[in-house]
């Protein structure tokens, strides 16, 4: 796999509370210098994020109804409005997960497919967070997400008490037909953990140490 082939695969990710304008611009700044395939940051820093990467190969992600996904369904509206209105090209949404656990499947899914119509050109990712599900609930969620019209189902969040697994990424896989990708989140921290999930199916990953990942790139090319 050559550099630029393994960057395309990685969302540069900063979602933590506490980052600032000058965070989230330097991962910005980042992105665009790999060439990574987005730049995943919290929506108050969406506009910074199109005015960096104008023009560049790097899509400009952030995050709905998150961490929780307990959000009414007109609040995860408007934050995708106002996200792809500052200039967003990728949302990442978290799923009503008490609705999914309450066995409401077709809240769920009309949830879903408001977002995925609401954005319009913008590849919508749905996140399972899949460490507060059954097996049973992340089958539901995947099957939900792709009849709802969402590009990739995702693992988790990274503030869960889990991340991606890889069994979790193989149930996922199985479930989801050839027109869904899976991102994993969450617990991709070495360029062997990237190329493993890589394995299983998964087409993207949500990363913040993209720079070891990277380094151990060189390395092992050196």
């Amino acid at each position: 796999m050559k550099r630029n082939e393994l960057a395309r695969l990685i969302d540069h990710t900063l979602l933590k509370p506490d980052s600032t304008r000058r965070d989230a611009r330097r991962v910005c700044e980042e992105a665009k210098e790999h060439g990574f395939a987005a730049a995943c940051i919290l929506p108050a820093w969406v506009a910074d994020a199109a005015e960096i990467l104008e023009g560049s190969s790097v899509a400009v992600c952030t995050v709905v109804g998150f961490p929780h996904g307990a959000h009414a369904t007109a609040t995860k509206l408007f934050e995708a409005e106002h996200a792809l209105a500052d200039g967003a090209t990728e949302l990442d949404m978290v799923l009503n997960i008490g609705r999914l656990r309450s066995g409401e499947d077709a809240f769920v899914r009309d949830e879903i497919r408001a977002i995925v119509a609401g954005a319009g050109r913008a590849v919508v990712k749905v996140i399972l967070e899949n460490a507060y599900l059954t097996d049973d609930e992340k089958v539901r969620g995947c099957r939900l997400a792709e009849a709802a019209g969402a590009h990739f189902v995702k693992t988790s969040t990274g503030f869960a008490p889990g991340g991606a697994t890889h069994d979790d990424l193989r149930l996922m896989r199985a479930t989801v037909s050839s027109a869904v990708q899976i991102k994993a989140a969450g617990g991709v921290r070495s360029l062997d953990a990237l190329l493993e999930v890589m394995a299983l199916g998964v087409t993207r990953v949500g990363a913040t140490r993209t720079g070891a990942i990277l380094d151990e790139y060189r390395s092992q090319v050196a």
